[in-house]
């Protein structure tokens, strides 16, 4: 087998990207997503493709934020792990398949060795989600009406809302934040996320019982992709009301009364009941991730 040769793209040959099949067929789910040419990098055996990699992060960010492109050819396994062990970023990455991938079993070989490659690589897995895509024609979900929404200027509430949230979650992330630097970093960290969308402060919202109690909150939102359900969490006093689903629903409307013609979602998918949400208020499946950690 002839030596491997590694390199970057750029604005000349980012056709090369392109040159490989892709079996999983994951990326026709989000034709709108861009990858910036020199955070692009690929894996040539005589000229030809045989892996690629993909690095994703926001017009505005100097080093990507996570690996959301990878695959490789048959029998190119090592090739794909050269190529993420050589990179000269070290940031998590995202194996994207499409919906219910494991039911057909040419598509959950092409996944699984991604897995192992990646794995190889020096990648553990955290977490499986789900990823939704609502569109009008999926129709508006109706508004319970139970809760009073509104938005909160002082960030002091959000991030004390966060902390009770996370105080019980089943979120893979915020456990991970919470096992690394508790729920301060864990509160901390979504701030920081809210923030780092381009979408205005002023829509974040709080929501109210009808007796005033705080009981969750809610961010609309847009990330570089587009509007998205930046945020729902209920605190822990008030579950097992289904409140969850008055604040997707709240949230979609915000959107949409705001111009939104698609809004992305995602759940992990051990969230039983926010996957149960999403259902309910007309989020089909459109793909899964699998979110791997960099070690």
């Amino acid at each position: 087998m002839t030596d491997l040769v590694i390199r970057a793209l750029d604005e000349s040959d980012v056709h090369l990207f392109d040159t490989l099949p892709d079996p999983l067929r994951a990326h026709e789910a989000f034709g709108h997503a861009t990858y910036r040419p020199d955070w692009k990098r690929v894996a040539l055996r005589d000229g030809r493709v045989v892996a690629r990699a993909a690095w994703w992060g926001g017009p505005d960010d100097s080093a990507p934020l996570t690996v959301e492109w990878f695959d490789f050819a048959d029998g190119e396994e090592e090739a794909g792990a050269e190529l993420l062990r050589t990179a000269p970023w070290r940031v998590g990455l995202d194996l994207v398949m499409p919906g219910g991938w494991r039911e057909d079993p040419a598509l959950r070989a092409a996944a699984e060795a991604r897995s192992t490659a990646a794995r190889a690589a020096g990648y553990t897995p955290l977490v499986e989600r789900f990823i939704y895509r609502w569109t009008p024609e999926c129709g508006l979900p109706e508004r319970p009406g139970r809760l009073h929404f509104a938005p909160e200027p002082d960030d002091a509430v959000f991030f004390d809302a966060l902390r009770r949230i996370h105080s019980v979650t089943l979120d893979a992330h915020a456990r991970k934040a919470i096992a690394k630097g508790g729920l301060d970093l864990a509160a901390q960290e979504e701030m920081d996320f809210f923030r780092w969308c381009p979408s205005p402060r002023d829509w974040w919202q709080i929501a109210r019982t009808p007796d005033g109690d705080l009981a969750g909150i809610h961010i609309p939102a847009h990330n570089p992709s587009g509007p998205c359900i930046g945020f729902i969490g209920v605190l822990p006093e008030h579950r097992g009301h289904g409140y969850a689903y008055d604040l997707l629903a709240e949230c979609t409307h915000y959107l949409v009364e705001r111009g939104a013609e698609f809004i992305a979602g995602a759940t992990d998918q051990g969230n039983f009941p926010m996957a149960a949400h999403f259902t309910r208020a007309g989020y089909p499946i459109v793909r899964e991730r699998v979110n791997f950690d960099a070690v």
